[in-house]
């Protein structure tokens, strides 16, 4: 014989389930819970329930989410493949925020949907006893039903008399119902043969449409879309050549610019090394070893050479010197000037930027300024 899940009662209006809430409770007989054919006010105060917690599960996925997408970004767009886009530094976070809002509300809906359907209702549960009901027709239109469910058993008579003394009519008393387990190996075996029959139609019906019909605006074979192929001719082109010559000024991504043209050019070049001690010890290694033997310790043109040198290196302290750009002297130490020769056979281009940031900062110590002044 059967466990009894609950003992059912209908009452004919909502003011007399109200009354007969507090009645039956005082009983406590079991958990109580009510059907209705629509929301009625202050049923959950009546009922103790405690306050559902999907809002809190919600609010902690959704900045879960919000994190997750953050860092993903962070991590693409800072540490792994960092690229200047716009002139904006790799970590601007203001960017970021479309993608991590979509993550936010994808992270909270599934958990709304899920956590309610799963941990809450604690689907799945077929079958559920109050859907078997005779009451269910009219709980469905007009009725409303108190029922007293096991908590974990139930006296079926003693709810029977509870529910009578409240007033209720057409007292029902419903059995527990038979579970199995729901992931059961013929279930598994069952959904995975399943999934794999689908798998299998649902390929062999896209192979045979696209043999059908291999070409259905407004998709397109990649094969037969508009291109070019290397040296071919193109009539889109004035002079007929498909392949064009990349735009002037244009530099290969991990590469700087060489300096290699005029000295106006090289004048808008900036340095793309930081102000860093690294980069001025790397500096003053490359000025010693190529530069101070004629420059001089601090660049003021008094080096090692004596008279039969012939030549009088320039003194980097002075004005004339001073105000060069940055790509100027870049210029100078690559192609070389007067009886100075070029040195780009000896430093590589992060070694040259390094030497104009020492540069700087020997004028700068033989030219102090009163805030350089402690």
């Amino acid at each position: 014989m059967s466990k009894a899940f609950a003992v059912l009662g209908l009452f004919d209006s909502a003011d007399a389930l109200m009354k007969a809430i507090p009645k039956v409770k005082a009983r406590k007989l079991g958990r109580l819970e009510t059907y209705t054919p629509y929301p009625i006010h202050g049923m959950d105060d009546a009922l103790e329930l405690r306050r559902s917690p999907l809002g809190g599960m919600v609010l902690v996925m959704g900045v879960i989410g919000a994190l997750t997408a953050l860092g993903f970004q962070y991590w693409i767009s800072a540490i792994d493949y960092p690229i200047v886009t716009g002139g904006k530094a790799p970590w601007s976070w203001e960017a970021f925020i479309p993608i991590m809002f979509e993550v936010t509300v994808l992270f909270a809906t599934f958990t709304a949907g899920l956590g309610m359907l799963l941990l809450l209702n604690k689907l799945p549960f077929f079958g559920h006893p109050v859907l078997s009901a005779k009451a269910m027709r009219a709980i469905t239109r007009d009725r409303f039903a108190l029922a007293v469910e096991a908590d974990p058993e139930l006296d079926a008579e003693a709810a029977k008399a509870a529910l009578k003394d409240a007033g209720a009519q057409d007292i029902e008393v419903l059995d527990t119902p038979e579970q199995t387990p729901f992931l059961t190996s013929d279930f598994i075996l069952r959904t995975l043969g399943g999934i794999f029959v689908a798998c299998l139609v649902s390929g062999f019906v896209m192979f045979w449409a696209i043999k059908l019909f291999p070409v259905l605006p407004p998709m397109s074979h990649m094969q037969d879309q508009p291109r070019l192929s290397a040296q071919q001719a193109s009539t889109f082109f004035k002079d007929g050549r498909g392949m064009r010559m990349p735009v002037t000024g244009t530099v290969a991504r991990g590469y700087l610019p060489s300096a290699t043209g005029t000295q106006e050019e090289a004048t808008a070049l900036p340095n793309p090394l930081p102000r860093t001690p690294e980069v001025f010890a790397q500096g003053k290694a490359a000025f010693t070893n190529r530069c101070a033997v004629c420059h001089g310790a601090i660049g003021n043109g008094m080096g090692s050479l004596t008279a039969a040198y012939g030549a009088k290196p320039a003194n980097l302290q002075a004005q004339q010197f001073r105000d060069y750009a940055d790509g100027k002297l870049y210029w100078v130490i690559v192609n070389g000037k007067n009886a100075m020769p070029g040195h780009a056979a000896d430093l590589d281009e992060n070694q040259r930027w390094a030497v104009v940031h020492y540069v700087r900062a020997l004028q700068r110590a033989q030219n102090a300024k009163d805030e350089d002044l402690r």
